[in-house]
């Protein structure tokens, strides 16, 4: 018997150790990553209950009953407009984050679609930006309005697209920030937009 164990995959074995577990969001949480994020845990609780509990016959659920009917929009990641790789942000800064994406589909995307925090650091209260419908190959800016943690270090962040009934897909992008104490980067950002907001107020009075 002792012989027989050694050939048995770790990973696999923590699958199955999962599949016997009584809590639900575990179970949940554990769904929603094998689906790669697809699926909010709302509809991966739907899929669970249906099926007893049991996360193998979950997860065949969902390929027979989702993929013949949805087709999924796409979006690719095009780069970091603000905070790029190896910019640095003081401690406890307000700042905004941008990234370019695309529609890289051949259809428009539904309307309702938003951005939304998956998992990692998450920067401050903001968890979700709704974001227009992108036509095929349309490319467009997403921002989201953070706050840099309160201790130095490289600190990381993913979001994925979503639709209105909770379907995830596209690239994951990334938040990763590197705090010190030096870093320059919320600074200029904020001098920027009293510079607009100064050039912008004698128009807002009309």
């Amino acid at each position: 018997m002792e012989g027989m164990d050694v050939d048995l995959d770790p990973e696999l074995m923590q699958k199955f150790s999962c599949l016997g577990t009584t809590d639900k969001d575990v179970l949940i949480s554990e769904f929603q990553r094998l689906l790669g994020f697809q699926l909010n845990p709302a509809g991966c609780a739907f899929f669970l209950d249906m099926t007893n509990w049991n996360l193998q016959a979950a997860i065949g659920a969902y390929y027979d009953f989702e993929s013949p009917n949805i087709s999924v929009p796409s979006m690719s990641f095009v780069e970091d407009v603000t905070i790029g790789e190896g910019e640095s942000i003081p401690p406890d800064t307000q700042f905004i984050k941008t990234w370019r994406i695309q529609n890289s589909g051949a259809e428009a995307w539904p309307p309702g679609v938003c951005l939304k925090y998956v998992g990692g650091d998450q920067f401050g209260h903001v968890n979700m930006v709704m974001v227009r419908s992108l036509e095929p190959q349309e490319i467009a800016d997403v921002s989201v309005q953070m706050c840099s943690p309160s201790r130095a270090g490289m600190y990381q962040g993913q979001w994925r697209m979503c639709t209105a009934t909770g379907l995830y897909y596209g690239d994951v992008i990334w938040v990763i920030l590197s705090v010190e104490v030096g870093g320059l980067l919320g600074v200029t950002q904020q001098l920027s937009s009293f510079e607009t907001e100064f050039n912008t107020q004698p128009h807002r009075k009309m």
